[in-house]
This record gives C-alpha cells, sequence and structure tokens, in this order.
C-alpha cells in the first residue's frame, strides 16, 4: 500500500485533475483506480480518514461525494449513507472542508454532486471555493452539457474538470457534445439504473466505451456496479478508469477496512 504523498496542493493551491491520475497510471500498464466515497459519513472527520485510507490503499482519483436528500442515481447503500449524513448535521461548507483536508495528499479530489446545491450556492461561488480548496472539478450526474453553460463558465475561470455522464442509450450526437464537453474524463454508466454493488457487469459497458472514445473522449472512466477485483480487472480490459463506491461505502458502514479493497482493485486494474 502507498504512502500519502505529502507534495500535492491544499488550500489556495490549484486544482490538480484527474486527467494527469489517468495518465499517470496508463504509463504504468493500469487502469486508474476511482474510488467514491460520500462526505459525512458516519461523520465528517471520519469520512475524511476513510478517504485518506483509500488514497493509501492506491486510489488514482477520489470521488468524494456531496450528500443530497433527492439522491435518484444512488441506489440504497449510498442513499442511506448521504441520509445519515445530512441527519448527523452535514452542510455544503463540510465538502470545501474535506477538500482542504484530503487535497494535499497529491490525489485529485472530484466532487460528485446533483446540481442543486451548486445553482443554490451560485457557480461562480461553488467553483471559486472549491478550487480554493484544492479541489480538481465536480462530476454532475443530472446535468447534460446543453444546460451547463453557467458551470461551465465558471469551472473554465478557475481550471476545474467538468465531469458528465453518458449511458447505454446515448445517441451518437449525445456522446458527442459530452464528450467535447467533458475535461478530466466521461463518466461511463455501465447500464441503465441505480448504482450499486451488482454479481455481474453489464455487457452494454464495452460498447459504450468504445463508442465513446469514437465520439472523441480521451478518458473514459466506468462505474455502477463495480465491486470485485475480478470485476475491476475487467473493466480495466477496456476502460481508462475503474470507478468503484457501493463496496467501499459498504464496507466502511460495516466498520471494514476500505484501504485493503482499494488496494487489491488498485492491482486488479492492469488489462
Amino acid at each position: 500500500m502507498r504512502a500519502l504523498n505529502a507534495g500535492g496542493l491544499g488550500r489556495g493551491g490549484r486544482p490538480q485533475g484527474a486527467a494527469d491520475a489517468i495518465g499517470r497510471a496508463r504509463a504504468e500498464g493500469r487502469a486508474a483506480l476511482v474510488a467514491y466515497l460520500p462526505c459525512g459519513f458516519p461523520s465528517l472527520t471520519a469520512s475524511i480518514d476513510a478517504c485518506r485510507a483509500l488514497i493509501r490503499g492506491g486510489a488514482d482519483v477520489i470521488e468524494l461525494g456531496l450528500p443530497y436528500s433527492d439522491p435518484v442515481m444512488d441506489g440504497p447503500v449510498i442513499a442511506e449513507a448521504a441520509t445519515a449524513a445530512l441527519a448527523g448535521g452535514f452542510r455544503v461548507d463540510d465538502v470545501f472542508e474535506a477538500v482542504a483536508e484530503l487535497a494535499p495528499a497529491g490525489v485529485p479530489i472530484e466532487v460528485m454532486t446533483y446540481y442543486n446545491p451548486v445553482f443554490r450556492r451560485g457557480e461562480e461561488r461553488f467553483a471559486g471555493e472549491l478550487a480554493a480548496a484544492g479541489g480538481a472539478g465536480l462530476i454532475t450526474p443530472d446535468l447534460i452539457p446543453e444546460e451547463a453553460g453557467a458551470w461551465t463558465r465558471a469551472a473554465d475561470g478557475f481550471g476545474l474538470d467538468k465531469v458528465f455522464l453518458v449511458a447505454p442509450t446515448s445517441s451518437a450526437e449525445r456522446l458527442r457534445l459530452t464528450a467535447a464537453a467533458c475535461r478530466g474524463f466521461t463518466y461511463a454508466t455501465s447500464t441503465m439504473g441505480v448504482t450499486g454493488v451488482r454479481s455481474s457487469l453489464s455487457e452494454l459497458a464495452r460498447p459504450l466505451v468504445e463508442r465513446t472514445r469514437a465520439a472523441g473522449a480521451d478518458n473514459v472512466c466506468v462505474g455502477i456496479g463495480v465491486s470485485t477485483p475480478e470485476q475491476a480487472a475487467e473493466v480495466a480490459s477496456f476502460a481508462d478508469g475503474v470507478i468503484v463506491g457501493s463496496a467501499f461505502v459498504k464496507r466502511l458502514a460495516a466498520g471494514r477496512d476500505v484501504e485493503a479493497l482499494a488496494a487489491e482493485l488498485r492491482e486488479a486494474a492492469r488489462p
């Protein structure tokens, strides 16, 4: 397992991008490990510590979830964790505190959030606070590029990543628009439906990655349903990054070690 890199950027530093981390993993002959945990679960301090454990275990990118009251994309494991975080007093300011604590480790921190908290706070303010904390950018599952003008302008002004989603049902034009709008990586959902641990991967994942690359995407990472080393190895054979969320949240909720699972998944992500 890796030691933390003390040379990263923190509050006031320039955000680090996911593309560089994915490129470094590619140079090592593997897919990048993108690891998700919700901020504030089971507490703010515990979520920060758990993310540090993921980094020690080898996560190349941290996907830090911003808990939301109507998580339409999230399956029961993540939804329950988000509900618990909100019940415990989570506030949007907490995500910036967490990013600032984690950024010095030198691993890009991508905040995953539904768009309403960004809209309510104001795109320019949200982008500025995220950049000041050392964050890399946002993953916005319920926002499409055509409706992202205000966020795109704010993100571009602060050099932040913009990660949008594509699905197996996305048309060729939708893939082209999304690939062109993304910076950092394009998030490919391996199946239709909510997040969660699955016993097998959808057969739609590989062709979706191929179509997304053909549409112009530089880096395509696959999420939804990846939870085991075997699944990580399968995804790594055709994608640039392996996104794992529910498996980590489930372990954290049970008080089990997330660092060890991160190490297993990172090692497995070698095609």
